[in-house]
């Protein structure tokens, strides 16, 4: 199963995002999409595919802490 998540850009230097995720951060391509620093975006296999608004990147993670939260249990 393939999952995109959402994170948060903090930087960009030509096609390539920081994109922080979940407290970790990674680069991905950004060329699919029209995005700048501060934008919630959905990243997948590397690349950028979507920007979020806040509120929907938001609810993804908290649904992403309750299925880690329930794997633990």
């Amino acid at each position: 199963m393939c999952v995109a998540v959402p994170g948060k850009i903090v930087s960009i230097k030509e096609n390539y995002a920081t994109v922080e995720i979940m407290g970790n951060q990674c680069e991905a391509n950004i060329t699919l999409v029209d995005a700048k620093i501060g934008d919630y975006v959905l990243m997948h296999a590397g690349c950028i595919i979507e920007v979020l608004k806040r509120d929907t990147a938001e609810d993804i993670l908290a649904l992403f802490a309750q299925m880690e939260e329930a794997a633990n249990e």
